[in-house]
């Protein structure tokens, strides 16, 4: 079972956010919640120390269109970031807030960008598509995902300085409507660029708050320096363009690794 550690341990921290919250909001939603999501990334990961193919993908297919179909559309919950700013002007941790600070805000202190890689539903629909690693260089158009990130804040902003009624159904329409656009830009972004996650890379606003604080992950892909003969093997397989071969916080592009671990499946030394 020693193998297993990493599987049992991301099981018990979201068993233990799952009974915190349901006894800190007396709502067993949270207890159902936190536990079918744990017990998903817990199954992927199992299922990746197992060396089974698609490991990730499991995870990814079992949180996010949970999150999506059950939580977004039939329960109306709007979990993309207008909902965050819905929530948190309204003075109500529910929801979208507990959401994004579990997984977007204080989680990434955990597990780095570890949302993007196994629960993100937008990057869930992007990764069937065939552009799996980049084909071209970055671009510098890192400045997009922050105008992104204005915009929703100025458009929840507005709804309520505007008391206007009926916000609740806007951020349901919101929800279907944001989600289609990321989606539509997303797969066009991908198939210009031959890069499944340009979107991550350079539109989403989510970005904004997980990049700084992934900077102090405490799960990280780190090189074991006297074993690596650099082959660059890692490096080619890497959706984000991470140079993980660098153990030090500073590495390129260290604070989008998604955690997707196909270095590790790559590496012929089992340096990583």
């Amino acid at each position: 079972m020693k193998k297993y550690t990493m599987s049992i341990t991301m099981l018990v921290i979201f068993e233990t956010i799952a009974i915190v919250l349901w006894l800190a909001k007396d709502n067993v939603f949270y207890l159902l919640n936190f536990s079918y999501i744990g017990f998903a990334l817990a199954i992927g990961l199992a299922l990746f120390i197992g060396e089974y193919k698609n490991a990730r993908r499991v995870t990814q297919v079992l949180v996010g269109t949970y999150m999506l179909i059950y939580l977004g559309v039939i329960c109306n919950e709007n979990m993309q970031i207008e909902g965050f700013w819905y929530y948190l002007f309204t003075g109500v941790f529910e929801a979208a807030t507990i959401h994004y600070a579990v997984a977007k805000i204080f989680g990434p202190l955990v597990f780095g960008r570890g949302w993007c890689g196994y629960a993100c539903w937008t990057a869930m629909v992007l990764d069937f598509l065939p552009y799996k690693t980049p084909s071209y260089p970055r671009k510098k158009w890192v400045w997009i995902r922050y105008v992104t990130f204005v915009i929703s804040l100025v458009f929840v902003s507005s709804l309520f300085l505007a008391q206007v009624a009926n916000i609740e159904k806007i951020m349901f329409w919101a929800f279907i409507t944001g989600n289609v656009a990321y989606y539509v830009t997303g797969i066009v972004l991908a198939i210009m660029l031959k890069d499944n996650r340009a979107f991550c890379k350079y539109i989403c606003p989510v970005t904004v708050f997980m990049k700084p604080m992934s900077y102090f992950s405490l799960l990280r892909i780190k090189c074991d320096t006297s074993k690596c003969i650099s082959c660059g093997k890692c490096k080619k397989v890497c959706p984000m363009d991470v140079d993980m071969t660098d153990n030090s916080r500073n590495r390129r592009n260290g604070t989008d690794c998604i955690l997707c671990f196909e270095c590790v499946k790559a590496c012929p030394e089992k340096a990583l």
